[in-house]
């Protein structure tokens, strides 16, 4: 008789729902940009830190 073992994912997703909220907020991104950055908010966050440098 097999072992049915069960895996449960959760913290992963809600970590990127997290930063992809915080993204949101923190760059004030329209809604369209913010569909966007569903797949893209570590672009929009290195666009935003890389511009603080001298």
């Amino acid at each position: 008789m097999e072992k049915i073992r069960i895996e449960q994912h959760s913290f992963a997703g809600t970590a990127w729902l997290a930063g992809w909220l915080f993204s949101l907020g923190f760059l004030h991104l329209g809604f369209w940009k913010g569909v966007l950055a569903i797949v893209m908010w570590p672009y929009y966050l290195g666009v935003t830190f890389g511009s603080l440098h001298p």
